[in-house]
């Protein structure tokens, strides 16, 4: 397991540096001119559009190709980007349109490689080995984003997009070269023979087969929607408040601790608690936790609360993940990982929509207490659909290739 897993984790680590550093540099930039706001919006917009719409076709192609070549060729793709940009800007072409383009590369090919990673992971190692990578992936995932963060804030009034292109197409480049040299046995060969568009309809059946058992992961899968809702709704409701950006950025680097503390633990909690009840008590337990932040809207205490909400939101993530690790066949991965993100980016999109009302209503605040009940439906529905139905339970390794 150690000579396929450094590389790997050094791959995962350089590809979080250099689409962290990236993603976060290219708003800002585009912002640093005047009345680009719109502009960076619209932007924003267009990439979570199209995410939806390619998602079921990278779901198949996932499954169809060498995940590891996918992997290859994502860095690649992100490495030649960053070095388009890099060039422009050193010969003095400076392009808003230039920095949008490369943001919906990036965006999309790290909506790809995400998902590949997980059905990566399933394939390239054994059903006793899934909880101990599964942490150190998140302790990677984590340390990578404290990191680019941390230096985001300083390097942000420093460096121009000169400087984060050439680091960007540098990391990705690494991180290409670490994807080589990881070793990687193909479990089982796609049959290419069978027409891309009739793989690609067939997800339907993939679905319809255990009904309850997705419904489950994709209700669990309303997690990542939540986080990205207050990392849009804690800014604006602190900015209405008077409360400076030190407090903002304090948030966000308390959840990224409580995800951490969850990577270290993590291996011990699969080991000990069935995949099911871990999502349904992470469920809850936000649900909770964001009740309480609505109910008395402190900002010490959200940041507080935010750490507990981390380390569950990154529980639960890591439990479904594991869970489809044993159950879900590998040929089928990819278009299981893609019909969950459909769900997921289409309740992501609808929770825009809550933020932007409460805050012409002037309620952000409630955007806290909607979200929480939000969850507590969903980890009652969790709790029914596990007492009613038999949610799948693991299937062999051999099983699981040739299902």
């Amino acid at each position: 397991m150690k000579n396929r897993t450094i590389p790997y984790l050094f791959a995962r680590f350089f590809d979080g540096i250099s689409s962290g550093m990236f993603m976060m540099a290219l708003p800002w930039i585009m912002l640093s001119e005047e009345g680009m706001g719109i502009f960076v919006a619209i932007a924003a917009l267009v990439c979570t559009s199209l995410s939806f719409v390619f998602t079921p076709f990278f779901a198949t192609l996932i499954d169809r190709h060498s995940r590891k070549k996918v992997l290859i060729f994502m860095q690649l793709i992100q490495s030649t980007t960053a070095l388009i940009v890099f060039i422009t800007y050193y010969n003095g072409i400076q392009s808003h349109w230039i920095l949008a383009f490369s943001q919906f590369i990036f965006w999309l090919s790290n909506d790809l490689a995400w998902s590949c990673n997980n059905a990566f992971t399933q394939e390239n190692y054994r059903q006793n080995e899934y909880a101990k990578i599964s942490s150190y992936q998140e302790v990677v995932m984590q340390v990578t984003t404290l990191g680019a963060g941390a230096l985001g804030i300083i390097l942000l009034e420093y460096w121009s997009m000169l400087e984060f292109s050439f680091l960007a197409t540098f990391a990705s480049l690494l991180s290409g070269l670490c994807y080589i040299a990881t070793p990687y046995k193909r479990q089982f060969h796609p049959a290419l023979k069978e027409a891309f568009f009739k793989q690609l309809i067939a997800s339907k059946s993939i679905f319809s087969k255990q009904k309850h058992f997705y419904t489950f992961l994709a209700l669990s899968c309303l997690s990542y929607p939540v986080l990205t809702f207050l990392v849009k709704l804690v800014p604006i409701y602190f900015a209405e408040q008077g409360i400076s950006g030190s407090w903002f950025a304090t948030w966000k680097m308390s959840y990224g601790l409580g995800a951490l503390l969850s990577g270290l633990l993590i291996a011990r909690l699969l080991a000990r608690y069935d995949h099911e009840n871990s999502m349904i008590v992470s469920i809850l337990v936000m649900a909770i936790l964001l009740l309480l932040m609505g109910s008395y809207l402190s900002p010490t205490l959200i940041i507080l609360l935010t750490i507990v909400l981390g380390f569950f939101n990154s529980y639960n993530r890591i439990a479904r993940t594991n869970k489809m690790h044993h159950v879900i066949a590998m040929e089928e991965r990819g278009r299981v990982e893609g019909g969950l993100k459909l769900f997921s980016t289409l309740a992501q999109s609808l929770s825009y929509v809550v933020i932007a009302l409460l805050s012409y209503l002037q309620l952000t605040a409630l955007g806290f207490i909607i979200i929480g009940i939000v969850l507590l439906i969903a980890g009652g529905i969790m709790i029914h659909l596990k007492q009613s139905s038999s949610i799948r339970t693991s299937l062999s390794q051999d099983q699981i290739i040739s299902h």
